[in-house]
């Protein structure tokens, strides 16, 4: 990794940030217009209090394919120091959610409630989705479908994350631990298995539900399969993230399709999710 001094004058000086390649418009604002170029590093500590959309400085967007440790280190630099798991609100920093320690009672299984994170482990995050339920697999989700095998690898083993039903999860954030709705800084998702362009997504609103930015994340380039995406903003500005995961969610009979003859198909599940500290509107 390079020192951080090269690494934020990188951050000063680009407002994209990539691991290799990636197809543009990576970033589109929410009239389709690429963001402006030149950004300013984002600080975690700042904050509108209120969440309102005004003139801001172009939000640091930070994606990758292929080996992807590299950008999401950048990003957590970014955010500033991960928070431990616990109730209330932190002064600035970063929370993250891996999967990975889910009890087997929400385990490959439907049952996983949306505001785990929350309530059993708080992190300030509740989802939802227009689908029927979660999914949490430590097994490539090859219960749902054999098909799957070999399909979806991790970022960090040995679980990940979709919607059933649907393949939108919105994120709503709140100050760990209570039901008081809060704003972040920024968030970005590893993915497994890209391998349709713009078909995965994650859009960023403020408080009053108006988009502020749309990131798409990169292909697939390697065997592993993974990819990530994220956006930092200067202030804390964001009261909910959609995430769209491919354009077909998981099922017995639905299978991913990108090559060939017939209609295509993405699915795509989820891993880490990577955010600024929740804090309360003022």
């Amino acid at each position: 990794m390079r020192p951080l001094t090269q690494l934020m004058g990188a951050l000063l000086s680009a407002t994209v940030l990539t691991a290799c390649d990636v197809p543009t418009p990576l970033a589109t604002a929410p009239t389709e217009h690429a963001p402006p170029s030149g950004g300013v590093a984002a600080s975690a500590d700042k904050n509108t209090n209120d969440g309102s959309a005004h003139e801001r400085a172009a939000p640091q967007v930070v994606a990758a394919n292929g080996d992807i440790t590299v950008a999401v280190n950048n990003f957590r630099t970014l955010l500033g120091t991960l928070n431990p798991n616990i109730a209330g609100e932190q002064p600035g920093g970063r929370r993250e959610i891996n999967w990975d320690a889910i009890p087997a009672t929400f385990t490959n299984n439907d049952l996983f409630p949306g505001n785990f994170f929350n309530v059993n482990s708080p992190r300030g995050a509740v989802f939802t989705t227009p689908g029927s339920a979660f999914r949490i697999a430590d097994n490539g989700y090859v219960d749902v479908n054999a098909a799957y095998a070999g399909e979806f690898n991790v970022f960090s083993p040995p679980k990940l994350f979709v919607a059933r039903g649907s393949t939108i999860v919105d994120v709503q954030f709140r100050v760990a631990g209570a039901n008081t709705p809060a704003l972040v800084t920024g968030f970005g998702s590893v993915f497994a298995d890209v391998g349709r362009e713009r078909k995965t997504t994650i859009e960023f609103f403020d408080a009053a539900g108006r988009s502020l930015l749309i990131v798409a994340s990169p292909k697939r380039t390697d065997a592993a399969g993974l990819s990530f995406v994220g956006a930092v903003f200067a202030e804390r500005v964001v009261a909910r993230v959609r995430i769209t995961s491919g354009d077909l969610p998981i099922g017995p009979t639905n299978v991913d399709r990108i090559t060939g003859v017939g209609e295509k198909h993405d699915i795509v599940a989820m891993d880490d999710f990577i955010y600024g500290e929740p804090r309360a509107r003022r």
